[in-house]
């Protein structure tokens, strides 16, 4: 990124790519020369506005989860009853406080625009379970109501994955599409399709509880409760995140959404041959068993490559904060310390040693680096047109906070 007069035109880069790893962010340009800071530069006022990292979603979305919302509250109301309803929301919320809190420990790094996380999991809870409810009522009228085993196996391992998936996949897909800035690459899929994810398991759990409470009661309900409460409640989160770990590599490639179609459709594959394998290890075998055997060590392996990619943004925060230190913005040291989870425990430590407590602003100060070191890759990769103005914004903000940590 350049300061001058008129944008610069990028040339292809020559230089091998960064990391070894298959799911690096390739380079699109070449690397841009950072202006260093001035020698005295002004004061900038702190309190100002972060710069905006998505765009706001858009009015018809938003008209459309408040159209299904009342539409949902109407059929559990009806269909389920309030008293039972309540029951069944009350206890669903437990499972989901879990997996906010699991996710969010994912998302530290570099945190998602919290609108964002809320359409996320709205799309999930209402309008990914409206979608759900309304093509399995028409798969009904279309060939009618069978108890047979046959039609059994069909609706569980055939068409609840894929109507389901597809589902909560729009939604993934609609973040991408209009949110781009806030799509950088594997963790951020993984993150919003974890929380699409969840809203929806969240508002299937409601049903299913308030049924095991309407049929068989206390016993009923804490039998379900245990089964998808607490043995199960990542299983929509880690089938969904599949699809946004697809379109989070689509991210790194900087392709358009017309051109992500094709791997939001790979990964809408691999989410629903999850869901199927999960529905099916319940219909047809020992469920715990193939739980014991099968779906922990997929579990297992899913958090194992949600470490290996947090990793692999520690690596890259490091490299472009360490073209930010060449030029001066930052010491050494402190790429050191906004580099690792450790640097950053020792720095919040160090800031509440500080007269007045001065903990908040070294948040902001490690949050904007973070987003500083984003905006730059998203800048050599020549997908994000708005990086040169966020980047002179960001710079200003990390040296205003740095003067104001060490202010007598």
């Amino acid at each position: 990124m350049t300061h001058d007069q008129g944008p610069a035109q990028p040339r292809p880069s020559l230089t091998p790519p960064e990391f070894a790893s298959a799911l690096s962010q390739p380079r699109h340009a070449a690397p841009a020369v950072i202006a260093p800071p001035a020698t005295s530069p002004a004061p900038v006022p702190v309190a100002g506005a972060a710069p905006r990292r998505g765009r706001t979603a858009t009015i018809w979305i938003v008209g459309l989860l408040v159209l299904v919302l009342v539409a949902l509250v109407g059929y559990f109301l009806n269909a389920i009853g309030p008293g039972a309803s309540l029951v069944g929301m009350l206890l669903a919320l437990l499972p989901l406080a879990g997996v906010l809190f699991a996710v969010r420990l994912v998302d530290r790094w570099e945190p998602e625009p919290r609108g964002l996380l809320v359409l996320a999991v709205a799309w999930g809870a209402v309008a990914a379970v409206g979608i759900a409810l309304g093509v399995d009522l028409l798969i009904t009228l279309a060939i009618g109501v069978d108890a047979s085993p046959l039609r059994e196996a069909f609706s569980v391992v055939v068409q609840a994955p894929i109507v389901e998936e597809v589902a909560k996949g729009i939604g993934v897909f609609l973040i991408f599409a209009t949110a781009r800035r806030a799509f950088d690459g594997p963790v951020d899929g993984i993150v919003y399709g974890a929380l699409v994810g969840a809203g929806f398991a969240f508002t299937e759990n409601i049903q299913y509880f308030a049924l095991a409470f309407i049929e068989g009661g206390a016993a009923e309900t804490s039998a379900t409760f245990f089964v998808r409460g607490i043995l199960s409640p990542f299983a929509h989160v880690m089938f969904t995140s599949v699809t946004g770990f697809a379109l989070g590599l689509a991210a790194r490639r900087g392709v358009s959404a017309g051109q992500a179609v094709g791997p939001w459709l790979l990964g809408l594959a691999g989410a629903i041959g999850l869901h199927a394998l999960w529905n099916g290890s319940a219909l047809f075998g020992d469920f715990f068993v193939l739980y014991l055997t099968l779906q922990i060590p997929l579990f297992a392996g899913f958090i194992l490559g949600v470490i290996a990619l947090r990793r692999e943004e520690s690596r890259l925060t490091r490299r472009r904060l360490g073209e930010y230190a060449a030029a001066g913005w930052f010491t050494p040291q402190e790429v050191d310390m906004l580099a690792t989870s450790a640097g950053r425990r020792t720095a919040m430590a160090w800031a509440r040693t500080l007269r007045g407590d001065r903990t908040p602003l070294m948040k902001g100060f490690i949050a904007d680096a973070t987003a500083l070191a984003a905006t730059r890759q998203r800048a050599l990769t020549g997908r994000d047109p708005h990086a040169a103005s966020e980047e002179r914004e960001l710079l200003s903000r990390t040296a205003a906070t740095r003067a104001a940590m060490f202010a007598p």
